[in-house]
């Protein structure tokens, strides 16, 4: 029995020992670590060793090793009581309450062709355009339009009342023909010489101050009928029948609105790049998502000393007459050729008080996710819903177009495309 025993413990320790070293070389995966299996190896050794001694030397080493067992067993409760078990439950509750990786849209910086444009606000004017007032005082005797209406060349608008002017005229042609009468009797006379010469001078004097009289009072007859100078639309009416007006007074407005201007400022450090007959787009608070296209037409002559803008006019079409005089129009003009632009959506640009950044998605270090890298960039021009970036981003960097509000240096993301903002249908103005 005690041979087999001996027997037993040592193939347990020799088995035990070889299942280490071979786990420890990692040669094969062991169920436990290697240095369980050690510990069973040493176990097994003293065993043999204490069979081996003789009886009386056995019981010292018997308690040795209790007292080392239960030294042994207290340390290691004391140890976990105290080491390792709080950094177990700090672990535990950091994995519990460790953040979740960030759910972030995305979108590449890509290339785009974008022509030079400068970009401005205007304010549209008739092609022509004045006030209807009358030259001389009266009485309005006829109105013949109303406010709104579209009305051609020479068509008439107001009668100032004449009745005193045509007096004058039928006494001034009176007068013209009695003149007239006058002057060939005398040059019937002056041919017999029955005359002196003089005679007949003075009758053709009395005869043009006679016709000049009628034609004084024909032209204020004239001046008293008030005539569209121009084809175009009326605005409001300010006269009513019998109301006296005086000279100069607003009566109405009449404008030609096909085609029409709009004048507009530029920086005199863009004349370089302007000239008559580029392209001009421009849009309208009164018609939002329509553009309308024409053409600059000319420049001024002089740069303002107080603003050093020049002042820019542009020529549009306007058949159906959408456009006003007086609007508030933007104003976009061609200024070039299309050029190669790296360009990212408007809402991945993170602006603030120290300079406008982006955050760029890019694999995280340890392999495993993403993570978001702030970089600092520089602006270019706007168009749309996209903006260019001049410096900061290269082509195809995966800047977070949504969630940035929750995201800091290094953090964790996920990108979900499903979060991203869908564009207005309008950009609005800054």
């Amino acid at each position: 029995m005690k041979r087999a025993t001996t027997w037993v413990l040592t193939v347990a320790a020799i088995m035990a020992l070889a299942v280490a070293a071979a786990a420890n070389q990692a040669q094969f995966h062991a169920p436990a670590v290697p240095g369980l299996f050690l510990a069973i190896a040493i176990v097994c050794a003293l065993l043999l060793i204490l069979r081996a001694l003789p009886l009386g030397a056995r019981r010292p080493v018997v308690f040795l090793l209790a007292l080392v067992a239960i030294v042994a067993v207290v340390g290691g409760l004391t140890y976990f009581q105290f080491a390792l078990k709080p950094t177990i439950v700090k672990n535990a509750i950091s994995a519990a309450f460790a953040p979740k990786p960030t759910a972030v849209a995305v979108e590449e910086a890509k290339v785009e062709q974008w022509p030079p444009q400068l970009s401005a606000i205007g304010s549209l004017r008739a092609f022509q355009g004045i006030v209807v007032a009358p030259q001389v005082a009266g009485v309005v005797s006829a109105i013949h339009f109303q406010s709104g209406d579209d009305v051609a060349a020479g068509a008439p608008l107001v009668d100032l009342d004449t009745s005193v002017e045509a007096a004058d005229l039928a006494n001034g042609l009176a007068q013209l023909k009695n003149a007239n009468v006058t002057l060939e009797r005398g040059r019937a006379l002056i041919a017999n010489g029955n005359t002196p010469q003089s005679t007949v001078d003075a009758a053709l004097a009395a005869r043009d101050s006679a016709a000049a009289s009628v034609e004084h009072t024909q032209a204020v007859i004239a001046q008293k009928t008030l005539k569209a100078p121009f084809a175009g639309r009326l605005g409001l009416r300010n006269v009513d029948l019998g109301q006296y007006v005086a000279a100069g007074a607003s009566l109405t407005t009449l404008q030609q609105l096909d085609p029409i201007y709009v004048d507009f400022s530029a920086p005199e450090g863009e004349l370089a790049t302007l000239a008559v007959g580029q392209t001009t787009t421009l849009s309208v608070d009164a018609q939002p998502g329509v553009v309308f296209t024409g053409k600059v037409t000319a420049i001024d002559a002089r740069v303002s000393s107080e603003s050093r803008n020049v002042i820019v006019r542009a020529e549009f079409d306007n058949g159906d007459h959408k456009l006003l005089p007086g609007m508030f129009a933007n104003v976009t003009v061609s200024t070039g050729a299309p050029a190669d632009v790296l360009t990212v959506p408007r809402t991945a640009v993170v602006y603030g008080l120290y300079g406008d950044s982006a955050f760029v998605v890019i694999p995280a270090p340890s392999g495993d996710g993403f993570v978001v890298d702030r970089r600092p960039i520089r602006l270019g021009a706007t168009r749309g819903e996209r903006i260019a970036i001049v410096d900061g981003l290269k082509v195809g960097d995966k800047v977070v177009t949504a969630g940035q509000v929750k995201l800091q240096p290094k953090s964790s993301v996920v990108i979900d495309q499903g979060g991203a903002l869908s564009p207005p249908a309008e950009t609005p103005r800054p």
